[in-house]
């Protein structure tokens, strides 16, 4: 995909003159990096001194550790996968190959790379992911844990291949500044998980190219911060790497200034992209779960190097667990709410660990649990490990009570009923900052689970890069569990990562059991829902009302989790799935003044996915109803769950 002269002007309609002038800084600087690029300062008598401490290895659970073993041993034989792409080449992996496509991205300097075409480049989120590093914390915490020297010499052996593949600024991996943030936290920990090994500092402070590499990181995020309307996880990203880095990696001049510098940056945007109820401003939760990731790393740094930190660091850390053990279902599921790209701050666990359940075993760890709090049965390896690095205990602010329900900053009501029914109503605003990046049009759209398995889903995000029409799809209001109108989205959509106007929603009602909502998308109609849990006939009311003066075309949605099966009779679906193999299933009973019809796996244009994960997608059931809007224009679905 390659950027339109429209686009361009788009973008800068939604910049202000601070950004206009900070950016063309940035072409500046950048045209005159080109040709002037500084050796890093000499480096004499480096030395690494955060370390784990004694007996932190020693509280990881066996059954973490035997996953984590598993995952490494798999990525020993060369076996990984990115993004629902299986790689069998990661013995000695081509660091700018795409295997999802087959193509190499170009060498050149690194401003000059075209990384959004695809056709060029190839995917780059295929050649993005494994340059994080994370798989290499994965095996340098099995060499920790284990003492396998097998393990940290596949790591120093990669380690080595990419520096020398990727000399600074020189290709895709020196482009954005986020992959440069979260691979100097993976640094940071693969050093400090191969401490014990006899080659590490021979890999790291001795070593003359890892100097140079780790200098050029830093350089690079102290000169190309994001800005402005760009300021969501990626800033916050570009200051947890560089912060980490420079506590961590304190052997240059620069290292007092640069850590002061994105420390000052990691509070502001830590603040600013935080709701005061603690939920993430960008209303998509694995972007939540990425910041909280980040910010605890960061923490874990500065606690380990003894540098004071605002206290606000801590109360928005703290504010932002509590907010997810409020929103999360039974399963420890939260929201799929808004993007969601499988991006982590910090890995070092194997597959089949629970993401939410290990931050929440973080959060109880370093700030304590709330009685509320829901129980976390599974195990991980990095909840021992970065808890021994921070200071425990919470700060001294109010905490909830009792469970909320309603986060009025955010606009996110959860209803709770028996049997473990779960529904997120969204009444939010339209995403953060002024293109809502990682926004969706999903206004008034309700997201219904039962014991955790989704019965009305949120089909998630699949893709971002690539293929417009997918992209599209995914994050359309006819993509969610809400009202279109006329064939319109609710916001206007300027590109892939870029909305030009939002609808605006206001919340009329907020209960434990009932919730009411209306937004202003639709010019000369109002889309007014109101949703309602009967917990003692377990029966979920949606009631869509459409008030103006014109007479719209309408498509209500509804998208039907991949477990699903559904069988339309008319106004009825008849829904049945199995959990924990016991049959469950309800009825849907769906507005009579529609004309319903039920679609699977369609993509001609795209309708009835469901993407579990980033890069991967599913046939799922959709019910699209299809009419007018006339007189009163209300319809009303009633959800009925069965014994």
């Amino acid at each position: 995909m390659t950027m339109s002269v429209g686009w361009y002007l788009r973008r800068l309609s939604r910049m202000g003159p601070q950004e206009v002038a900070g950016r063309a800084g940035d072409a500046v600087r950048r045209r005159r990096w080109r040709t002037a690029r500084p050796n890093s300062p000499a480096v004499t008598g480096a030395r690494f001194t955060a370390v784990l401490p004694a007996g932190a290895l020693a509280d990881v659970p066996p059954d973490a550790a035997k996953r984590l073993i598993a995952e490494a041993d798999r990525l020993m034989y060369g076996h990984a996968e990115f993004f629902g792409v299986v790689r069998d080449d990661m013995v000695d992996p081509d660091w700018w190959h795409d295997p999802k496509t087959g193509r190499r991205a170009p060498f050149g300097y690194a401003f000059g790379v075209p990384y959004r075409d695809e056709d060029v480049v190839g995917d780059i989120k295929q050649i993005w992911e494994p340059s994080r590093h994370q798989y290499l914390t994965v095996l340098a915490a099995a060499y920790a844990i284990t003492g396998d020297e097998r393990y940290a010499e596949r790591v120093a052996a990669h380690l080595r291949s990419w520096w020398a593949a990727n000399p600074p600024l020189r290709g895709v991996h020196w482009i954005s500044g986020i992959e440069l943030g979260i691979r100097l936290i993976s640094w940071v920990w693969v050093r400090r998980l191969l401490d014990g090994w006899r080659g590490a500092a021979g890999l790291f402070e001795d070593n003359p190219v890892a100097v140079h590499q780790i200098w050029h990181h830093q350089r690079w995020l102290a000169a190309f911060p994001s800005r402005g309307s760009s300021a969501n996880n990626h800033v916050i990203a570009e200051a947890a790497g560089q912060f980490a880095a420079a506590c961590a990696f304190d052997w240059f001049s620069a290292s007092a200034r640069w850590r002061a510098a994105a420390l000052r940056s990691l509070e502001r945007h830590l603040r600013s992209n935080t709701f005061h109820s603690g939920l993430n401003r960008e209303l998509a939760s694995e972007y939540h779960g990425l910041v909280l990731e980040l910010g605890l790393a960061a923490l874990a740094e500065a606690d380990a190097a003894g540098v004071p930190v605002p206290a606000t660091v801590r109360i928005v850390l703290l504010r932002m667990t509590d907010a997810l053990a409020a929103v999360v279902d039974n399963r420890l599921r939260p929201p799929r709410q808004g993007d969601a790209d499988d991006g982590h701050g910090l890995i070092l666990d194997g597959p089949g660990t629970d993401r939410w359940g290990s931050l929440l075993a973080t959060g109880d760890a370093v700030f304590g649990r709330l009685g509320w709090w829901p129980t976390v049965t599974g195990s991980d390896v990095r909840t021992p490990l970065i808890a021994s690095l921070i200071k425990h205990g919470a700060p001294r602010v109010k905490r909830p009570a009792a469970r909320p329900w309603h986060f009025a900053d955010a606009g996110l009501t959860v209803l709770r009923g028996p049997e473990e029914i779960w529904c997120r109503c969204d009444g939010g605003p339209h995403g953060f900052l002024s293109i809502a990046a990682h926004a969706h049009a999903d206004a008034l759209s309700v997201e219904v689970r039962h014991d955790g398995v989704d019965v009305l889903a949120d089909p998630g995000t699949y893709c971002y890069h690539g293929q417009p029409e997918w992209r599209q799809y995914f994050r359309s209001t006819l993509g969610h569990n809400t009202l279109e109108l006329d064939g319109a989205d609710q916001s206007t959509s300027g590109g892939p990562f870029l909305w030009t106007r939002h609808a605006r929603t206001t919340v009329r009602e907020a209960g434990a059991a009932r919730w009411s909502a209306e937004h202003d998308g639709y010019e000369g109609s109002t889309h007014r829902r109101r949703v309602e849990l009967d917990p003692e006939t377990r029966e979920l009311m949606i009631r869509d009302e459409v008030r103006g003066a014109a007479r719209p075309q309408l498509r209500l949605a509804f998208h039907l989790g991949p477990e699903i099966t559904a069988e339309l009779e008319g106004h009825r679906a008849r829904l049945t799935w199995s959990r924990d193999g016991e049959e469950r299933s309800a009825v849907l009973d769906l507005p009579e003044r529609l004309d319903w019809q039920a679609h699977r796996g369609e993509s001609g244009p795209p309708l009835g996915w469901y993407s579990a994960g980033f890069g991967r997608k599913e046939p799922a059931t959709t019910l699209v109803g299809t009419g007018q809007a006339e007189g009163t224009g209300e319809f009303t679905t009633v959800l009925r769950f069965q014994g």
